[in-house]
């Protein structure tokens, strides 16, 4: 039934595209095709126009956007058009348009992009308008706008379709025109603070700077390998060497790891290095700046998100790592002399190591395990250990820890800053022990920029550097629950071969691309895509031949979960975390190695089967509660494998016989 019920509106869909391309083909036979517009005097916004109607009032004006609203009234009608601003409603009557004009206008459609010139009035209900004097398209929408009630909620499509999602979602619009002016405001605080923005290299031939795997590319002009930037770093830090004693970058850096509501394989960093001060001075600049950009665009330091305030305008708290994890833990590190100690520490308090950590790294697991969580209201957490932070200079009086600190909000952190390191002898032996690092499998570990240790050489004075993540900035000050929700166009995994093929082909075939581009409205968007899967060289594990008894069998509870939360584990390459809606009213977390075949966001909203009566087991310090249920097949020797996902009618919760 249901599926009889799609079939009928992707037909009523085509017939509506049909339509419009009908009326399309109608005006370029008339000569009147609205494509070969160049331009379009525009005088007014909607807002402004509402905001001094006293001044406009019986005054003309022109406006351009799309139409939202559409009541055609027999010799007059209400049409309502959106523009960057919001919308405003316009009057348009036969006679004061012309009897053709009016038979063109009852033919647009919602979604056309029409310009407006009349003069602005009240209608006898208080709202402002525009009493239209000739209406003119100028750009015929041949697809159809979700419907106007429901609008465009899957945030799947919102995403892939962010043109879409922006005319349909206000609000949408408004997050990134704040954001927008979050970057304008950033700019101008530097720049009166004397510092430069640069701009430097995207495409290196050695990604340093950072803890995180690259992407790799092939510069095919000169036959070499290139990484994209993971940071903006080890560049700024030449400038500083060349003399330039301020300066910032906000750029895009790429990193090759998983998708979650916090990650994008690419995001904006901004760096900003200063000579002559240290890790102290780039508190006091991080403070400043946060406090200023909040009250420059929302116009208080209180921000609200998710329900929780945090206050800008208060100093914000310094605490040392050590003393962090003394408070939350209840582990004084400072007792803590071998790495035996330490392990035997973790060991105590479930927190997961691997064999290559050493005493700082296993302190710095402790952090994440138990204090991270806390640090809602803004705190700089200070004095990292040597082990995790490669380019810091270290602590007088105490080498095994650095001068660096982190910036938390809401539990995340925001910002990374050190004193850096201006020892090229130093930085050396750091960039070896990075190396033995990469050599024992860590694919997020540095290696030697002789050019770098070439730039310390020259000489490089004390400095003061930090990297933002502004995604991150931008949603606390949005209030936006997903990094996606901040980017206008996310990384996304492809729709699917088939459609991949049709984008290829428009790519490279000339008329070929007409020929797709005129196929594809009614059957990309409608026709699900098809695909052969050979089963002839499937192979599926053995059936058991030992009995279960059915008693044992029946005391395992399988139940329909909804993917409420889906994000990689951190520091796990296979691992994803769920919160789920298991119908008992309470979140379910449960953990699942299937992170090689999806990515967390095809999984959020799904209907899934776990088993839920399985005691809490521990992976990566996190208790797992349950089990989620995949099949599994072998294609010439590799591991398949498919998650179980079932009809969303189905409510969490279901008990599965």
């Amino acid at each position: 039934m249901a599926g009889q019920q799609k079939n009928a509106q992707d037909q009523d869909l085509n017939q509506l595209r049909k339509v419009r391309r009908e009326k399309l083909a109608e005006l370029q036979e008339r000569g009147e095709d609205p494509f070969l517009i160049t331009k379009y005097d525009v005088t007014h916004h909607s807002q402004e126009i509402k905001d001094h109607f006293e001044e406009l009032e019986n005054k003309e004006v022109s406006v351009a956007g799309r139409i939202m609203q559409k009541r055609v009234m027999g010799k007059a009608s209400f049409c309502n058009i959106q523009d960057l601003e919001g919308n405003i409603q316009s009057y348009v009557a036969r006679d004061n348009i012309g009897e053709d004009h009016y038979k063109d206008f009852k033919k647009f459609d919602i979604g056309d992009i029409v310009g407006i010139r009349g003069t602005v009035f009240k209608t006898k209900t208080g709202e402002i308008s525009i009493h239209a004097e000739s209406v003119q398209l100028l750009s015929k929408s041949l697809q159809v706008l979700p419907e106007k009630f429901h609008g465009l909620t899957d945030t799947d499509t919102r995403y892939r379709q962010r043109y879409v999602d922006l005319i349909m979602n206000r609000e949408v619009k408004d997050t990134f025109i704040k954001r927008s002016k979050i970057l304008s405001s950033i700019r101008k605080y530097l720049d009166s603070q004397g510092f430069l923005e640069v701009e430097t290299p995207m495409l290196v031939a050695n990604a340093g700077g950072a803890a995180a795997r690259p992407f790799e590319t092939h510069f095919n002009a000169l036959d070499e390998d290139f990484k994209l930037r993971i940071s903006l770093e080890l560049y700024l830090k030449r400038l500083i060497v060349g003399g330039m004693e301020r300066v910032y970058e906000i750029g895009r850096v790429f990193r090759n790891e998983g998708l979650d509501t916090r990650h994008n394989p690419e995001f904006t960093l901004m760096e900003l290095y200063q000579a002559y001060t240290d890790y102290n001075g780039m508190m006091d600049l991080t403070e400043n700046l946060y406090r200023h950009v909040a009250q420059d665009v929302l116009g208080t330091t209180k921000i609200v998100y998710n329900g929780v305030e945090m206050d800008l305008g208060k100093p914000f708290e310094r605490i040392t790592m050590v003393d962090a994890v003394k408070k939350y833990a209840g582990v004084d590190w400072n007792e803590v002399k071998t790495l035996k100690q330490a392990r035997e520490l973790a060991k105590e308090h479930h927190v997961e190591y691997e064999e290559r950590h050493k005493k700082g790294d296993i302190l710095s697991l402790f952090f994440e395990e138990f204090a991270e969580e806390h640090l809602i209201q803004p705190t700089f957490v200070m004095d990292h250990p040597i082990e995790i932070s490669p380019l810091t200079k270290k602590k007088p009086g105490n080498p095994d820890y650095v001068e660096r600190f982190e910036f938390f909000m809401n539990g995340w952190e925001m910002a990374n800053a050190y004193s850096e390191l201006n020892d090229p002898i130093d930085q050396r032996e750091r960039f070896k022990a990075q190396e033995e690092l990469l050599a024992q499998g860590d694919e997020e570990a540095n290696t030697t920029d002789e050019d770098f240790l070439n730039a310390l050489e020259i000489g490089m004075p004390p400095t003061g550097g930090i990297g933002f993540g502004i995604d991150r900035m931008c949603m606390l000050l949005t209030n936006s629950a997903a990094i996606r929700d901040v980017l206008l166009f996310p990384t996304m995994k492809a729709q699917g071969a088939a459609k991949n093929e049709a984008h290829n082909a428009a790519q490279t075939a000339g008329k070929a691309a007409e020929s797709v581009a005129e196929a594809a409205p009614a059957a990309a968007e409608t026709a699900p895509v098809k695909v052969d899967i050979d089963f002839s060289n499937v192979e599926v594990e053995p059936l058991f031949e030992d009995m279960v008894d059915f008693e044992t069998f029946s005391k395992s509870d399988f139940r329909a979960v909804k993917v409420k939360e889906c994000e990689a584990v951190p520091k796990s390459k296979k691992l994803l975390k769920f919160v789920l809606d298991d119908g008992s009213g309470e979140d379910r977390v449960i953990l699942s190695g299937i992170h090689d075949y999806y990515e967390p966001e095809e999984l959020v909203g799904k209907t899934l089967i776990a088993i839920v009566n399985l005691p809490p087991r521990k992976m990566m310090g996190i208790d797992s509660c349950g089990m989620i249920i995949s099949a599994t097949h072998l294609v010439e020797g590799r591991e398949g494998l498919n998650v179980l996902i079932v009809d969303d009618k189905i409510p969490a919760g279901a008990k599965l016989y």
